[in-house]
């Protein structure tokens, strides 16, 4: 689908995989707002109960290396439907779990599933004409980010009115309907050449050895993804503080206000077709390490305080929301029989920045304080600018020319 000739990607087709994306990667966040409810409900001890969430982030990440891949093996659409259905049977298992090690094991299936999203994402790059890839894989990128940021909150507010099992069995229903909706409304799309199994896992190292372009979009979206985890595990024990005393409620309309940042995805991928991406990175990392300096300042008024860091939420998810799409356009351009391979490890190398984000973030705001905390966070995109400078020096002088 290069060809200024072929027909593009409808707009009906790019909603519904947006849309998509962004309930089926949801569910790898319901369980972050309810550690404590599950815990106590299924008799895990508080030592554990981060098992809850990184087993998640667990099955995730085994599910980018060895699941995603097979986009450039499999047909496109089976492998979606199959993978919905398991995640559908995860999240039910997980509403009906009595004991830790029931729901643990639903967790890890959760992870795996909800990889689905990432077949999509390259599916409506494959849909695409070249010179509207940017702009269309944008708006598939929207829903997911949305998707994100939709989770916390609305897990928190079900949760509250009809507990945390309504939670997964609402998910689970929603994630089997979209199963059968994929499998009838998406088309087909067979991989080029059939590689085996061994040999296509076995590639992905060289993929990333011999792609500098992976290796370099990746290490700026991990400083950016890192930054957003700690934001994000640290700033909701910081509302519900002496400081601001938000309710989970009010948590939950503060994350919701975030979601705003979402709207730089698309405009980041008409600028990256119209061949601004390397200007367009250093604009997105240089509005994150922003997004960590305006909460520093601290106004005497509780409202002003909030309202900073509603500003510095949005500034720091635009950053997060463009600079994906930035990377995802520059690494779909190489070719489409590596195109899942390439996304897997693109996904699996900013899915480890972020768990060691919320990591040091939980540690350094325990020993450091919300300072600490913030300093933390700037140097995600601060020494990813850094990196950036190198691309800039390698580069041949602009003369006016996009980059």
């Amino acid at each position: 689908m290069n060809h200024s000739t072929a027909p593009d990607i409808s707009p009906g087709m790019v909603r519904l995989l947006a849309i998509s994306a962004g309930v089926i990667v949801a569910n790898l966040y319901y369980s972050q707002t309810l550690v404590g409810p599950i815990s106590a409900a299924t008799g895990l001890s508080p030592e554990a109960a981060g098992l809850i969430v990184t087993l998640t982030q667990i099955g995730y990440a085994i599910g980018l290396l060895f699941i995603v891949p097979l986009g450039d093996l499999l047909e496109n659409r089976r492998l979606v439907f199959a993978a919905l259905l398991a995640t559908s049977v995860a999240l039910a298992l997980a509403a009906f779990s009595s004991s830790a090690w029931m729901f643990l094991a639903a967790s890890l299936g959760i992870g795996l599933g909800s990889v689905a999203a990432q077949v999509l994402v390259p599916f409506a790059a494959h849909l695409s004409r070249e010179e509207t890839r940017g702009y269309n894989v944008g708006k598939v990128v929207s829903g997911l980010l949305l998707g994100i940021m939709v989770a916390r909150p609305a897990a928190s507010l079900i949760a509250d009115h009809g507990g945390w099992h309504l939670v997964f069995g609402g998910a689970s229903v929603a994630i089997l309907v979209l199963a059968f909706v994929l499998r009838r409304k998406l088309p087909e799309r067979v991989p080029a050449h059939q590689l085996g199994y061994g040999r296509l896992i076995g590639s992905l190292w060289t993929l990333f050895a011999t792609t500098p372009v992976l290796r370099r979009r990746a290490a700026y979206q991990a400083g950016l993804f890192g930054s957003f985890s700690l934001f994000w595990t640290v700033t909701p024990l910081v509302l519900s503080g002496p400081q601001f005393h938000l309710s989970q409620t009010g948590i939950a309309i503060f994350a919701l206000v975030g979601m705003a940042g979402a709207i730089a995805s698309p405009v980041a991928g008409r600028l990256a077709d119209q061949g601004h991406t390397l200007m367009a990175t250093a604009i997105a990392l240089a509005l994150a390490v922003i997004g960590f300096a305006l909460p520093l300042i601290e106004p005497a008024s509780r409202g002003l305080g909030i309202g900073i860091l509603v500003v510095a939420s949005i500034v720091l998810d635009m950053a997060v929301a463009a600079n994906l799409v930035l990377g995802q356009r520059a690494i779909f351009t190489l070719g489409a029989e590596v195109r899942s391979r390439l996304n897997g490890i693109y996904f699996a190398l900013i899915f480890s920045g972020g768990a060691l984000g919320s990591a040091l973030g939980a540690w350094v705001y325990a020993h450091h304080g919300w300072h600490g905390a913030l300093l933390a966070g700037m140097a995600f995109p601060a020494l990813a600018l850094v990196y950036w400078f190198t691309e800039l020096a390698g580069r041949p002088a602009l003369s006016g020319k996009p980059v």
